[in-house]
């Protein structure tokens, strides 16, 4: 795993370049998280290849878990994949919320995570 720092109107996003499964549970999310923010960055970028397929199945509540380390350590996740044909409600309810909330975003592409990460809105 390789992480590229990527900076964006002085904001610095880490981008998780890899191809394997690299978060598996909270404590996986949070070993990425303190690497990125040693390197300076308190957002990051990862793909939905880069999370354990439990963590798109709501009742493990392994992404809840995951996505409160995220706000327990005041950083932004932006989740890159094709998230516009799921059939389960809760799921889309789950991406619907969290995105509204701007900590984490489901998003489609690289661009559209560095705008949620680095918008003031």
């Amino acid at each position: 795993m390789d992480i590229e720092i990527i900076e964006n109107n002085g904001i610095k996003i880490a981008k998780l370049l890899s191809d394997n499964i690299e978060i598996n549970n909270p404590q996986d999310a949070v070993e990425i998280l303190m690497n990125c923010r040693y390197q300076g960055a308190q957002s990051i970028i990862i793909s939905e290849k880069n999370l354990n397929k439990d963590f798109f199945e709501l009742k493990t509540k392994i992404a809840g878990e995951i996505l409160q380390k995220f706000s327990t350590y005041d950083s932004k996740l932006a989740i890159i994949g094709d998230f516009n044909n799921l059939e389960r409600k809760s799921l889309k309810d789950f991406i619907y919320e969290s995105n509204r909330l701007k900590r984490i975003n489901f998003v489609s592409s690289i661009e559209e995570g560095i705008e949620k990460l680095t918008s003031k809105k």
